[in-house]
């Protein structure tokens, strides 16, 4: 179903974005050189203000912490290069008339410190999100994400990012799975009820 195959989405950049960069405060400061100390807690500002920005669907404000080239992969294998097509994306399935989602929330975790090469770093982590799409259905999805980042002037800039879920198990495939198993309930009844009326014409008596 073309709405069901969204939150796999989605993911949605919005899943996407936000959890980009932190650096996991489990670690502790001392372990951390001071410099990089002092990345870790820029980057920890931008994971805070993509979740707050996707939280309240200010498309403006996630934008701004993107790559121009940024590459999103998102749970469906869709692709989406560059600001302009994550626009359309977020239309698509969240701010446009046509949208699958009407609403989004998600809480993200890093597993780690940020790796840091350089100007570049990877981060990686889980998210718990919310979905609620127009047909009323209500969706919570564990997912899995990495995001790659570079540093261009005195600001990081997500460059890619990558969401996951479990493929064997998550919201929509047990929806799927009770869909079937409704249907073929449905089929059973049917064929149980066109056999007894059948058995019923065959067995009536032959008149004279």
């Amino acid at each position: 179903m073309v709405r069901t195959r969204f939150v796999g989405l989605l993911a949605l950049l919005f899943v996407a974005v936000p959890l980009v960069s932190g650096a996991q405060e489990a670690v502790a400061p001392a372990a951390v050189a001071s410099g990089d100390e002092a990345t870790h807690q820029a980057l920890r500002a931008i994971k805070q203000d993509m979740e707050d920005a996707l939280n309240k669907q200010d498309l403006d404000r996630l934008l701004s912490h993107l790559h121009p080239d940024v590459v999103f992969s998102t749970m469906n294998n869709d692709v989406r290069v560059g600001k302009d097509a994550i626009r359309a994306y977020y239309a698509q399935m969240l701010g446009g008339p046509d949208s699958v989602v009407k609403k989004v929330t998600a809480k993200f975790d890093v597993d780690a410190l940020t790796r840091l090469y350089g100007n570049s770093g990877v981060a990686y982590g889980s998210s718990l999100d919310h979905y609620i799409l127009n047909d009323g259905t209500d969706l919570v999805v564990n997912g899995r994400w990495t995001c790659t980042l570079v540093k261009e002037g005195d600001r990081w800039l997500i460059a890619a990012f990558h969401y996951s879920t479990n493929v064997f198990d998550n919201p929509l495939l047990t929806k799927v799975k009770n869909a079937a198993m409704g249907f073929g309930a449905l089929v059973a009844v049917a064929a149980l009820a066109a056999g007894f009326f059948i058995g019923r014409r065959g067995r009536r008596p032959a008149t004279a």
